[in-house]
């Protein structure tokens, strides 16, 4: 599986972006899929996810009501629109694929990554 994630930039706050991340290899639709964050000296954080067997998705509370994660069969693409954007979503955001039979919000069983993508949010 080879995940490829893109449209990260600079913004404003209050902007909306659209992350995109192309999964090849891979039917996602088969897959739990998920983004997560990362800043400088943290650990990665758990953002947003979609079960797929159930299609239900998982958000981190600090995102939620702002973000939503969603999917393209036939482009085999996931995306994670972000409106309402803070200072605090700065971040290289990551996509994520897992095989595994369970969902997890922690970052260790996810088996595939992509590259990450920058966002920045400025004041």
């Amino acid at each position: 599986v080879q995940l490829q994630a893109s449209g990260g930039g600079l913004v404003q706050v209050g902007d909306s972006l659209r992350l995109s991340c192309a999964v090849s290899g891979r039917s996602f639709s088969r897959i739990h899929m998920a983004w997560f964050r990362q800043t400088p000296g943290k650990e990665r954080e758990f953002v947003a996810g979609v079960r797929w067997r159930s299609g239900t998705t998982s958000y981190a509370d600090s995102v939620k009501g702002r973000f939503t994660i969603s999917g393209d069969n036939a482009k085999n693409t996931v995306y994670l629109q972000m409106n309402s954007l803070k200072p605090e979503d700065t971040a290289v955001y990551y996509c994520a694929a897992d095989t595994a039979v369970l969902f997890s919000t922690t970052s260790h069983p996810y088996d595939y990554w992509g590259q990450g993508t920058q966002v920045t949010v400025s004041s």
